[in-house]
């Protein structure tokens, strides 16, 4: 009987289509039928869904819906349709798929080629110093003079600073990559070039002087190999204080605005490359800014386009082509208009917060009754516990349902049902109860809008950003550089500005100059 009840109270509280809302699922159908290019497929650029979305959003995205005319209790007769978009594909979609596969394919040869010629490189540079000792014990050995102890000690020194080289070269340079940036690391690339010369260098000088001669100082030999070995430890200093070191001191102050919504933030930078700052831009992006939800600029242009929708103009003159005359006209009828349409924003704006806070509260209370139907129990009371015991994934599923509905209408309120699908709220409910949070803490992910980095990976990540500079990439950072970076909804433009320089004085007060007096006048009651 409580299954039962519980499953009724599961469909009633999280229903995604109700006995109302069954005619307009038709005739929503019919009407997906006859256009299947629709105004949200228009707008994003014509991208193209080769995929099911990978979770469903909690009661569909109705983002493009006009709230006008919409009652508490409007979340009960409207219906979710949900499975692939359908797009119609052109030739110009087409050519642009296939250009990103084959840039996609550019990358990925060129990280592994740079990465087999690093791989390659690295593995030279720790064969030459054992080979330089090993040779001459190989092709000449019996010519070759006793090796004595201080020869000896040396191949002890050669081999821990080999270790040590080794171990720093793992740290530094065997690291998952984090991005495809467009150009070489110019640094990194000068790092190379400069160890293959210097090996190549030693090479030369080891083969005509040493193989050729077949140099019987055996201990002279090893002391070149270990003076190899030092000059190697010093170029991995260097390459310490180039990739790492030199970026860590700010000296450029870099705003970044979404393009959209205006959103901005502030960073300090170091001396960094143009695509390395991008890279940083982005990193700081996911994590500081908001989510990006689109649903809530399409009120300020439902609204626009409502205005010029109710303007109607009128040749007196005949026909003709008057089209600029026309547009003039409109817009000047928009403007008189305008002074009007400030009331309807503000009446439109503050029904709007007046409903947020009014379900705010209803999800609110909802989430504080659901937690008091749990208690965690103690291992001495688990032995004698009179109901059933749940495990936290059935206890989230059994107090889901009374907080359904309040949490569906509050999304759907403030635009976010896309972000949050029923799976992922379960398991959010669920790692509260496991780590005993209270009902304010598991609302604080619906409540407050949180960074990128919290939501489905699926349903925010963009694959791929195009950085867009008048400047060359590979340059270095200047004051006032622009630089944009572009995805499919949005871009981020980047502003540059040079940290300035501070000149700060010095001025000594002597302590013992601290000294007062009471000055006393007659009007004072003292």
């Amino acid at each position: 009987m409580s299954t039962a009840m519980d499953t009724e109270s599961t469909y009633s509280g999280y229903s995604h289509y109700s006995g109302h809302s069954k005619k307009a699922h038709r005739q929503g159908s019919r009407d997906r039928h006859k256009s299947p290019r629709s105004k949200d497929g228009s707008r994003s650029e014509k991208s193209v869904t080769i995929q099911t979305p990978p979770a469903e959003p909690l009661l569909g995205n109705d983002a493009s819906r006009a709230e006008e005319g919409q009652d508490d209790n409007w979340g009960e007769t409207t219906t979710a349709i949900t499975g692939t978009s359908e797009h119609s594909i052109s030739q110009e979609d087409i050519a642009r798929i296939s250009k990103d596969l084959e840039d996609s394919v550019g990358l990925d040869c060129k990280r592994y080629l740079g990465l087999t010629v690093a791989a390659v490189l690295g593995l030279l540079v720790f064969v030459t110093p054992i080979a330089f000792i090993l040779l001459p014990q190989i092709l000449w050995r019996d010519d070759l003079e006793p090796c004595g102890t201080v020869c000896e000690g040396l191949f002890i020194s050669v081999a821990f600073k080999l270790l040590i080289l080794l171990i720093g070269t793992w740290a530094l340079f065997f690291r998952q990559p984090k991005a495809d940036i467009p150009r070489v690391f110019v640094f990194r690339a000068l790092l190379l070039v400069l160890i293959f010369l210097f090996v190549f260098s030693y090479w030369l000088f080891y083969g005509v002087r040493i193989l050729d001669s077949k140099d019987t100082n055996y201990q002279g030999i090893v002391q070149y190999a270990v003076s190899l070995v030092d000059a190697l430890l010093f170029i991995h200093y260097l390459a310490i204080v180039l990739l790492e070191l030199r970026q860590l001191q700010p000296m450029f102050t870099v705003k970044v605005v979404r393009s959209t919504d205006g959103e901005s933030r502030y960073y300090s930078l170091g001396h960094l490359s143009i695509q390395r700052a991008a890279l940083v831009v982005l990193e700081n992006y996911y994590k500081d800014f908001t989510v990006y939800n689109p649903a809530l600029l399409t009120a300020s242009k439902s609204r626009a386009a409502k205005h010029m929708a109710g303007l109607k103009v009128y040749n007196v003159d005949g026909p003709g082509n008057n089209a600029s005359g026309q547009s003039r006209a409109m817009i000047a009828a928009a403007a008189r208009r305008r002074d009007s349409s400030h009331n309807e924003l503000y009446y439109e704006e503050a029904d709007h917060e007046r409903r947020v806070k009014k379900r705010r509260a209803r999800l609110v209370v909802a989430v504080e009754e659901a937690f008091t139907h749990i208690k965690r129990l103690q291992a001495e009371e688990q032995q004698k516990a009179p109901g059933e015991m749940m495990d936290p994934r059935e206890a989230a599923q059994a107090i889901f349902p009374s907080m359904a509905r309040a949490l569906q209408k509050y999304l759907r309120t403030t635009r976010q049902q896309q972000y949050h699908s029923m799976e992922s709220i379960l398991q959010h409910l669920s790692f509260c109860i496991t780590n005993n949070m209270t009902p304010k803490a598991f609302l604080e992910r619906y409540l407050n809008p949180g960074p990128t980095l919290q939501y489905d990976r699926d349903r925010w990540f963009s694959k791929q950003w195009t950085l867009v500079s008048e400047e060359a990439v590979t340059s270095g950072l200047q004051d006032g550089i622009v630089f944009v970076l572009k995805c499919l909804d949005f871009s981020l433009v980047v502003n540059v500005k040079k940290i300035p320089f501070i000149k700060l004085s010095e001025e000594f007060i002597d302590p013992k100059s601290h000294k007062f007096v009471l000055r006393l006048q007659s009007e004072t009651s003292v």
